[in-house]
């Protein structure tokens, strides 16, 4: 089935309020957006009454929920403060599910290089029980594998019960980690189930990445749309910009080129 193009935009990262958030990116044309569990929307914060007014917004604004993105200092390994972390993540689990969608966006920290750790049967346990929680709450989290080398991450993917976890792909983190992030979609296939569409370059002799402006980094667009056609990927293309004095146009700009590349 041929790539569809669905843009989404990361509330964030525009930096506005957000119900002015919501009005430009349905203004700039997205089909949807990423919520950020915080603030107002943090974790057990918003009544529902509060759920029920920002779903009519965003109907009237003919704007879907991509996801909600849930970032957390720690990962799931860390024993410092896990159980509250555990259970915050579980309550934007349900008010994914209460905002009409599926993803719950999260790194999950470092992966223990020991299979005979502590840290390492405390992760598995922790996703294993998410994904258990998941299929009750109709959510399921999300982990961005970008911030984990594609080995670590595949180590980690077997030892799981099939169904626990889904994949969210950075291609510019992959790209500032230094991983293809075509190693990704080689490997995780149909498991992703969200992409950021966000550029970066690496500087190899300091090792460090530098996000860019959309089709001007190292991430090949152009075959990283292919490739994910290949594997029948249908989600959405979530523009975002973490670092830019101006974020809505930049936004803009990656929403035109992307509907180019589609085009072509």
């Amino acid at each position: 089935m041929p790539l569809q193009l669905k843009i989404g935009i990361h509330l964030p990262s525009l930096g506005q309020s957000l119900r002015r958030a919501l009005t430009f990116a349905a203004k700039a044309g997205a089909r949807g957006v990423v919520l950020a569990a915080q603030g107002d929307l943090r974790p057990g914060s918003l009544s529902q009454t509060g759920i029920r007014s920002l779903r009519k917004l965003l109907e009237d604004l003919r704007l879907k929920v991509v996801a909600v993105e849930f970032n957390t200092r720690r990962g799931y390994a860390d024993l410092d403060n896990l159980e509250p972390r555990v259970d915050a993540t579980r309550q934007v689990m349900d008010f994914a599910f209460a905002m009409r969608t599926p993803l719950v966006l999260n790194h999950i920290g470092q992966i223990p290089s020991s299979e005979e750790s502590t840290e390492w049967s405390t992760l598995v346990e922790v996703l294993s029980d998410l994904g258990i929680y998941a299929q009750r709450a109709g959510a399921w989290l999300t982990a961005n594998a970008a911030s984990c080398p594609p080995d670590d991450f595949s180590r980690l993917w077997q030892a799981l019960p099939e169904g626990s976890l889904l994949i969210d792909l950075d291609p510019a983190l992959a790209v500032m980690n230094g991983h293809p992030p075509l190693d990704y979609i080689g490997r995780f296939g149909n498991q992703i189930a969200h992409v950021h569409a966000r550029d970066a370059t690496r500087d190899a002799r300091s090792l460090r990445g530098v996000e860019t402006t959309l089709g001007r980094g190292e991430v090949d667009f152009p075959v990283l749309l292919a490739a994910l056609e290949e594997v029948g990927y249908q989600g959405y293309l979530t523009l975002e910009r973490g670092f830019s004095n101006d974020p809505a146009f930049e936004i803009e700009r990656g929403a035109m080129y992307l509907r180019q590349l589609i085009a072509e």
